[in-house]
């Protein structure tokens, strides 16, 4: 109770927090998805910041992320300027996902109070690109004492979850006008920044958030690799799209052709898991705007492609998942230097099953193989969501809800409730 009288003390919040919390044997899949969601939403998420954080160091009530950076450790960017390992470095990633998230859960389920939660999701990514002062600047994640601190290098990858989240929201029967609006703020917000400081002069650096250039070539939005073409007009075309601002549009158009013919030479795999589920989401988003039938046609051509390179990664991840300790604790990064192996391994394969098997639930154009619908329940039952650390959660209920939104395991859930109608006759 304590957490909900944080969140403005609305009742309707209740729906953020509530599930079921047991995914036993035999439990149906939806059972093992609404486990996810409330072990998301009772120990991953801040209500003071409205974020989800990367992983737990602790399974006792309340300690699960004391790791979390103070507020002196990010002023003075410890351990580094993107916070990497620190539990605040994906912040915006897990935002766009996990609104992803509510918008298919809604589609399938109608359940109203969802609005609550989306709003929630909403009000962290408004923290993260207005909360800090550098405005339209994604940070990865809002230091939780004092609501400003950020570390300043953010990423393509931030960025683009963040934006395909926020427009999906937009698009949704969850948001209402005023919804709408805040959204098209926050959009309009990072395109200006884009137009601002992705440009030659800067080599198309959008910059970190006190101006200087990004050193890693993370915040490189053009001239990048086949994977990455996509971000920078779908960032322009989400804000157009919500604004109908002609500037934006030009943007849009000014990159859109080059973007989708850089997007056709991906290399398979040389490309990470989660760089294959950014790209689809931008192909997704460009997907549905785009007007131009040869170029819609090349966005679907990539799609394709991105799905066929997705399907064996997931089954290679859901077997190599037999070897870890799917249980484990982070270490404090603190101590070890950072989310470093052998739990890394552990932390990373239940969110590269989720992303692969988002990647291909986003390519509507095609069926989903068998053997991803069997990856998916496969990982969704192996986990105990009393005792998982990873916010791979997040990506893999994203996952069930968009399969579930396309008409997938319906069957199950039908058998699932005849079975506890049946017992409940007994």
């Amino acid at each position: 109770m304590i957490r909900l009288r944080l969140l403005v003390g609305s009742i309707a919040l209740y729906a953020c927090f509530c599930g079921a919390q047991e995914c036993g044997l035999g439990a149906s899949l939806q059972a093992c998805a609404d486990a996810a969601w409330h072990t998301s939403w009772n120990r991953f998420y801040k209500p003071e910041t409205h974020l989800f954080y990367d992983y737990l160091t602790s399974y006792e009530r309340g300690k699960e992320l004391a790791h979390l950076p103070s507020v002196d450790e990010v002023r003075r960017q410890v351990p580094n300027n993107c916070g990497y390992g620190t539990g605040m470095e994906d912040g915006m990633i897990s935002a766009g996902v996990m609104l992803d998230t509510v918008v298919d859960r809604y589609a399938v389920t109608g359940a109203t109070n969802l609005s609550v939660c989306a709003r929630e999701i909403v009000k962290g990514i408004r923290l993260c690109t207005f909360g800090h002062g550098f405005t339209g600047f994604v940070a990865r994640a809002v230091c939780h004492e004092d609501l400003t601190s950020i570390y300043i290098s953010s990423s393509r990858d931030q960025y683009t979850h963040a934006v395909h989240g926020l427009w999906r929201y937009a698009r949704s029967p969850l948001a209402d006008e005023a919804d709408r609006k805040q959204a098209a703020e926050i959009l309009e917000a990072i395109a200006d920044r884009m137009l601002r400081n992705v440009t030659p002069e800067n080599d198309y650096d959008s910059l970190r958030a006190d101006g200087t250039r990004d050193d890693r070539g993370i915040s490189t939005m053009w001239n990048v690799q086949g994977h990455e073409a996509a971000r920078l007009p779908m960032i322009y075309a989400a804000a157009w799209d919500l604004t109908r601002c002609p500037v934006y549009y030009e943007a849009y158009r000014r990159y859109i052709a080059p973007a989708i013919e850089q997007s056709l030479t991906f290399d398979c795999k040389r490309t990470s898991s989660w760089g294959l589920t950014q790209m689809q989401g931008s192909l997704e988003l460009l997907d549905a705007l785009e007007t131009d039938p040869a170029i819609k046609k090349q966005i679907g051509e990539a799609m394709q492609r991105v799905s066929a390179c997705c399907a064996p990664r997931a089954s290679a991840a859901v077997k190599r998942s037999d070897t870890l300790d799917l249980q484990a604790i982070a270490p404090d990064w603190r101590v070890s230097g950072g989310l470093v192996n052998p739990y890394r391994r552990s932390w990373y394969v239940v969110r590269e099953v989720g992303e692969m098997l988002i990647a291909i639930l986003m390519d509507e154009r095609r069926a989903v193989p068998e053997t991803a619908q069997r990856d998916l329940a496969a990982m969704l039952h192996k986990l105990d969501y009393n005792r998982v650390s990873t916010c791979g959660i997040f990506h893999l209920q994203s996952a069930y809800w968009k399969a579930r939104r396309r008409g997938l395991f319906q069957y199950m859930q039908q058998v699932d409730t005849n079975r506890r109608e049946n017992e409940g006759e007994r």
